[in-house]
């Protein structure tokens, strides 16, 4: 029988190959061609065209009220997904739950705030006192112990809270679920058959596995979540993007202004994709391809799985 390409080592030969031919690749070549000219283009239109406003960026890139700005983008990004998270569980626990009334209203809840827009749902809690001019406290269908009118109660930071918080909820719910049935059933008999509680099989058994499937999904979420916050300009809210937009109105610097808000967007995105690269490398420790680096995208050429699982 012939000794193949692959059989050669084992067999103890060795083979020549100083005249072997190097695979052509003239597409690669073409398509980097086009690249490299359109970088060389839009680097000469970013050099040479004064309408960009370059020296009215820096001078408000760091401006107080931007800043300011940002801190309310970013609170935002965290209380929202606090809320988000939380919810999330406890809706995906409700999923699962045997009781067909929790997977029903669960089901409900996901259904329409994953079926409306964000923005939408935004518009309708900041203008809820046109449908609840009052919101009660007490015993339903009984006496009312406290009322509070709700034109005051709710303002732009609570209607932007509410309405990013919720619609988050309901996204979380079926992360957190899908990363829970992914782990095999039969996870939770071993646990069982060897006399653990079920709060312990899911703290030490299900969650370390499920997290390999909820993590990356909620970095991205999270992600979601920062550039979703620029929705809240609609209501007011003094964000980011609507200081931006109060400064261009006084100056018609537009370009520049819109170009600081995607710098600060870009920088804060960037972070965390490092910051979610890191976390998803934790959890994929003992997986046998590692996940990629936030990094990776700068490689010229692919880094091999069986390098980096060494």
């Amino acid at each position: 029988m012939a000794t193949t390409v692959q059989d050669a080592p084992a067999a103890g030969l060795e083979l020549d190959v100083r005249n072997a031919a190097h695979r052509k690749h003239p597409w690669r070549w073409l398509s980097a061609l086009v690249v490299l000219v359109f970088a060389a283009q839009l680097v000469k239109m970013l050099i040479t065209n004064d309408n960009f406003g370059w020296d009215v960026v820096w001078s408000w890139l760091r401006a107080e009220s931007i800043v300011r700005g940002l801190g309310i983008t970013l609170m935002l990004t965290v209380v929202a997904m606090v809320i988000g998270v939380v919810l999330g569980v406890l809706l995906a626990v409700c999923r699962i739950s045997a009781n067909p009334l929790l997977r029903g209203a669960a089901g409900l809840y996901i259904w329409f705030f994953r079926g409306t827009p964000t923005l939408v749902q935004l518009i309708f809690f900041y203008n809820l006192s046109a449908l609840l001019p009052k919101l009660n406290l007490g015993i339903p269908f009984g006496p009312v112990f406290a009322s509070v009118d709700t034109n005051t109660l709710i303002t732009p930071l609570l209607a932007a809270i509410l309405g990013l918080g919720l619609n988050e909820g309901a996204y979380m719910a079926e992360i957190v679920r899908g990363g829970l049935l992914s782990v095999d059933p039969g996870q939770r008999e071993a646990g069982q058959a060897l006399g653990m509680k079920n709060s312990r099989i899911m703290k030490r058994i299900i969650l370390p596995q499920a997290m390999r499937f909820i993590v990356p999904p909620t970095g991205n979420q999270v992600i979601s979540m920062v550039k979703a916050t620029a929705l809240v300009s609609v209501i007011a809210l003094s964000d980011l993007l609507y200081t931006a937009q109060s400064i261009y109105n006084r100056t018609f610097e537009t370009i520049p202004m819109l170009i600081v808000v995607c710098l600060w967007y870009l920088a804060i995105t960037s972070v965390l994709y490092v910051v979610q690269s890191f976390i998803e490398r934790h959890y994929n420790r003992g997986a046998r391809h590692q996940a990629p680096s936030f990094w990776d995208f700068l490689r010229i050429r692919p880094r091999s799985q069986q390098g980096s699982a060494a």
